[in-house]
């Protein structure tokens, strides 16, 4: 039976959606952003997805774009307080990049941009292998015992690495991670089922998986070669799933016709009826797609329709 477990980790509070938060000041710009969050609060969202990191990938851009522009938001419309934010640190995957020193300063940098004094959630975004992880453990809740921070979380983590860093925590009377965000939808899944999944069911953490439209393959836009050339995304995961998995549209196009619910909707609905699921996240470049993803929480498929997308 699927744990809700949005309902009992208080770093969630019953939230089933996450918005994703990757692509404010990239894919879409400061007034777009504005009107995806609008949108996003007004339609009941109350929890953000963003990173330091993002988004240092775009030529010109050094990391914390989408930071500033979530902060100016917030500031502007005085949603903080009604707001769960989270962010994360060592994006870049950087030798000692969790070391104590390090993740202090990152945090009081994303603090500044954020325009806020805590954060809800804070994710190691890579682990940090050269780093004890007792200095780690001890870093994080620092952050937390001086109110900087609510909750710990992982990204990209293993198994092995969350057990073994909770471990050390729970030893040492730190702050554990409570929450895990790895890549898991329709098409990737060997980061969550198995190993991970039963350590969330066991252990009560709480999976916030990424890329639940496997970064728009899902939405089924992608179905040739000239709709890759279309979107700068569409050179990446797209391209490898139009190359593998083309299948799956198929089937979910079925589930559409006899749901009347769209391909992202289906794609989330599914995430959410895993085990060990708490809120997939997903990002919208406009307020049609934010009203679309939200659609996702209010739909149950059928055990037919789940075996379909097995």
């Amino acid at each position: 039976m699927t744990t809700n477990f949005a309902l009992n980790n208080p770093a969630l509070g019953g939230i089933r959606l996450v918005l994703g938060g990757n692509v404010f000041g990239w894919t879409a710009d400061r007034d777009t952003s504005f009107a995806i969050l609008d949108a996003f609060f007004d339609g009941g969202g109350r929890m953000v997805d963003t990173a330091d990191v993002y988004s240092a990938w775009v030529p010109g851009h050094k990391g914390g774009e989408s930071e500033t522009v979530l902060g100016a938001w917030m500031a502007a419309r005085g949603t903080r307080a009604a707001l769960r934010i989270a962010t994360k640190v060592n994006g870049a995957n950087l030798a000692g990049g969790l070391a104590p020193a390090k993740i202090a300063a990152a945090l009081e940098a994303s603090l500044t941009r954020l325009q806020t004094d805590y954060v809800d959630l804070y994710y190691a975004h890579r682990d940090d292998t050269g780093t004890p992880l007792e200095e780690i453990a001890g870093a994080f809740d620092a952050q937390v015992r001086a109110g900087k921070v609510r909750a710990l979380g992982a990204s990209n983590f293993t198994a092995e690495r969350l057990q073994a860093a909770r471990a050390v925590a729970i030893a040492k009377g730190f702050t554990p991670y409570t929450i895990i965000q790895n890549e898991y939808n329709l098409l990737v899944r060997d980061q969550h089922e198995g190993a991970m999944c039963d350590l969330c069911e066991t252990a009560g953490v709480a999976a916030l998986p990424y890329y639940g439209l496997a970064a728009g393959f899902l939405t089924g836009k992608y179905r040739t070669a000239d709709d890759l050339a279309k979107s700068p995304r569409g050179q990446g995961a797209p391209k490898k799933h139009l190359e593998k998995n083309l299948g799956v549209l198929g089937r979910m196009d079925k589930i559409a016709a006899s749901t009347g619910a769209t391909l992202p909707q289906i794609a989330l609905a599914w995430i959410l009826a895993q085990p060990g699921i708490a809120a997939p996240i997903a990002s919208a470049t406009s307020v049609a797609q934010v009203k679309e993803l939200m659609g996702a929480t209010k739909l149950s498929l059928s055990p037919e329709q789940l075996a379909a997308l097995a």
